[in-house]
Order: structure tokens, then sequence, then C-alpha cells
């Protein structure tokens, strides 16, 4: 993760969604700009996980996260159900919390093994939430407890208030 929070990388390639029935266009005339899911991304306070636990069943719960450098970082006690779901089968689903103009993104989670990387996470987590780790962050720093990121492969763009000429899905 580079010191900067812009991402670097090539923006991902706008495309309608395939969503039989709802009347969407065929064109790509309408369709919501990357910089429109970052900011939201970026705005976003809570943001959805969804994981599967080991017998196949959904898990759905509230994290804090930031996005920096193409990637949605988190962090979660390495105990909690997420992070045990997330062992077995590192496949999700993230989504910030306003429904009305969703970024829902797909792709695969990984630990952040990079102490530097995290060394820089820290302290942005921190300001965004004006909450101290304290014992947290070292353990964390230690490696202890896990700190995730999801680069999404799939993403999309849902603005209820203009869904059926903005819906947009991004493919990385």
């Amino acid at each position: 993760m580079p010191a900067k929070l812009k991402n670097k990388t090539k923006p991902p390639k706008p495309t309608r969604p395939d969503i039989p029935g709802y009347g969407l266009p065929k064109s790509k005339k309408g369709l919501l700009p990357w910089k429109w899911a970052e900011d939201r991304l970026t705005q976003s306070r809570q943001y959805w996980i969804a994981t599967t636990r080991p017998d196949g069943r959904p898990h759905v719960m509230v994290v804090w996260a930031l996005w920096l450098n193409g990637a949605l970082y988190f962090s979660t006690g390495s105990k909690s159900r997420k992070a045990q779901n997330l062992a077995k089968n590192p496949q999700c689903i993230m989504c910030t919390d306003k429904a009305d103009e969703a970024v829902i993104l797909e792709g695969r989670v990984e630990a952040e093994r990079n102490v530097e990387h995290i060394r820089k996470f820290i302290p942005r987590y921190e300001k965004k939430y004006k909450w101290k780790l304290g014992e947290m962050g070292e353990d964390l720093l230690k490696l202890k407890e896990p700190v995730f990121y999801l680069r999404p492969r799939k993403a999309f763009g849902l603005w209820e208030k203009k869904f059926s000429t903005t819906a947009t899905r991004w493919m990385f």
C-alpha cells in the first residue's frame, strides 16, 4: 500500500449488469464513472461483509474499513466468525452502508502480511473512526491479529434515484 491513497492502477471496465427483466438499456450511455464508486467506498462509515460458513450457510456482519490503493482494508479478531469463515473460503462480498447509492464489491480476501502496510493502515483507521486501537494495534503489527483486504474482481454501482439509466458493473 503506497503512502498516497490514490489508486495508481488502471480503472476497471464499466459494463451493464446482467439483470433480466429490469429494462436496463443495452447502451453504455449513463454508466457510472469509477470515481463515483471510489467516492462512496471512501466515505462509507460501515461496510457489510458477507462470508460463507464452513457448512455453506451465509454470514453477514458490519465492519469498519478503509478504501486504500484499490482495496478495502479491515481488521477483525482472528477468532471472529467472519475471520474463521475467510480462513476456509476467502471469497466474499463487501458493500457500502448506503443502499440507495450502493457499491458492492466481489472478490477474494487476503491477509495483509506486510507490517509496513499495516503501520500505514493504523493511523488512517484511527483518524477515520476517531478511535485508538491501542493493544489491538500492537497485535496487528505483531501479526497476532489479522488485517485483511479485498481487492475486487467485480463491482456494482446501484444508484436508486437513477437506477434504470446508471446501473453499472465494473470488471477488473
